[in-house]
């Protein structure tokens, strides 16, 4: 017993865990961004869907943090890791079981009667660190499914702010339909006075006519765009469709700054690419694991009990039993199935390395787009504001020349159409900015989501 646990613990000391060591992979990230803005607060650390100065938004960001399901399915993830973590972490310790062994042996004209109950311990030695590599990975995929959690707070924050502010642009749309349908409601009415009185011409009140008709049908059209924003924000929210609350206009919200960002804090903060590293760590790990299918299996095994041929006698001083040995399981042959799992476990590693490499890539793009996308809107937002200020003045001028008898009605027409146009297009952008705005905090996956994954802590008490 003595040489059995000396040469135990030799064996422990000389182990060592197959499969290669993770190294993280460089990446070359861009030195600069094509876009570039003058210093500017940090505010990537800070509530900062909170800077549009709009209570509903922020009550509809902290609802959606404790109801969305697909955040829910996150949490749960997480824990079901970590029961993976302890269910590997268990083989590092010895495998107790009890048992109790009634029998009887048949010889001849007798029949002897035996029972026993024992204490019966396995214990694996993990030599070549199949265990330690499999606790690495569980380890990772614990951290991997906790950053794809704070990714999905991400989104589910990002996606309530863009979609509230998209709801508050189509409101706009909708308000200027219906105003612009009011105005030439009222325009018909007069038209149909003076066709009545002859001081215009058939053609002149078909035209009318066929302006009101114009807007009246776009109406419907931004009515059902509204509802279906409604419905997919109630969806972030973990409800059923429904009606949205508002609060302040499209124009009433303050558009948050610009955070400052590098791209090497990406690597940092981005749940999206810690996720993808430690899926790289986890795949890494796993070879490690593979590769313990070539040396043997050495076990320990003892147990402790007492055994009797009367089951009365079976706890009597005399009647205690006990044993300790050690298994080695060499495989020999099994005909390419060892190998053909370490291949397996390569080509997965090499699928995680080049997931992970994408993910950055991916990332740097989003930022690149996101300032891209904000500069150029606001470089649009405000030719929109200049062409509608002189549509508005083209509008009266037209108006005022039919009036005056020195121009038909087909440049009034002409005039409303495009008004009306640019009105749209105009809230478009400016929505459109504003969301371009929420990607760029979405796209820089800062300290904010620390910020938001806050939201929840009420609830998990």
């Amino acid at each position: 017993m003595r040489n059995l646990v000396l040469v135990t613990m030799v064996l422990l000391m000389c182990g060592c865990s197959v499969g290669p060591d993770y190294v993280r992979p460089e990446v070359k990230a861009p030195d600069q961004w094509n876009v570039e803005y003058k210093a500017a607060a940090d505010l990537a650390n800070t509530q900062w869907w909170k800077l549009f100065g709009d209570k509903v938004l922020d009550d509809l960001i902290e609802t959606a943090v404790r109801g969305n399901l697909d955040l829910k399915s996150a949490t749960a993830k997480v824990d079901q890791y970590l029961g993976v973590l302890d269910t590997t972490r268990s083989q590092y310790f010895p495998q107790i079981s009890a048992g109790f062994n009634p029998g009887a042996t048949h010889a001849g004209s007798s029949t002897t009667q035996s029972y026993q109950a024992t204490v019966n311990a396995t214990w694996e030695l993990d030599l070549w660190g199949k265990i330690r590599r499999s606790s690495e990975a569980a380890q990772a995929q614990i951290v991997g499914s906790e950053a794809g959690r704070r990714a999905v707070i991400m989104s589910v924050v990002s996606n309530v702010a863009s979609g509230y502010i998209t709801l508050r642009g189509m409101d706009r749309q909708l308000e200027i339909a219906r105003d612009t349908e009011k105005a030439y409601a009222e325009s018909l009415k007069l038209f149909q006075l003076r066709f009545k009185h002859g001081t215009i011409s058939g053609l002149e009140l078909s035209q009318a006519e066929s302006n009101y008709e114009a807007a009246r049908q776009a109406i419907p059209s931004y009515e059902s765009l509204v509802r279906q924003q409604e419905n997919l924000i109630s969806l972030l929210l973990g409800r059923a469709p429904g009606p949205i609350p508002r609060g302040k206009t499209i124009d009433e919200l303050i558009p948050p700054g610009i955070p400052a960002g590098l791209p090497s804090l990406l690597l940092e903060r981005r749940p999206d690419i810690i996720q993808a590293e430690q899926n790289l760590i986890a795949a890494n790990a796993e070879i490690g694991v593979a590769k313990a299918a070539y040396f043997p299996k050495i076990s320990l095994t003892g147990a402790l009990g007492v055994s009797s041929g009367d089951i009365s006698k079976l706890f009597v001083p005399g009647a205690g039993i006990w044993s300790a040995g050690a298994q080695l399981a060499q495989p020999l042959f099994n005909f390419g199935q060892t190998a053909g799992q370490v291949k397996q476990a390569e080509a997965q590693q090499q699928q995680a390395l080049y997931q992970y490499q994408q993910t950055i890539l991916t990332a740097f793009r989003e930022v690149e787009d996101a300032l891209i996308k904000t500069t150029k809107g606001r470089e649009q937002l405000e030719a929109q504001k200049r062409q509608v200020d002189s549509l508005s003045e083209y509008d009266r001028l037209a108006r005022l020349q039919f009036e005056a008898g020195t121009s038909n009605y087909l440049q009034v027409l002409d005039a409303d159409r495009s008004l009306f146009s640019g009105k749209l297009d105009k809230t478009k952008t400016h929505y459109d900015l504003l969301v371009s705005l929420i990607s760029v905090y979405k796209a820089m996956g800062g300290g904010w989501v620390n910020e938001a994954d806050k939201l929840q802590e009420p609830q998990k008490k």
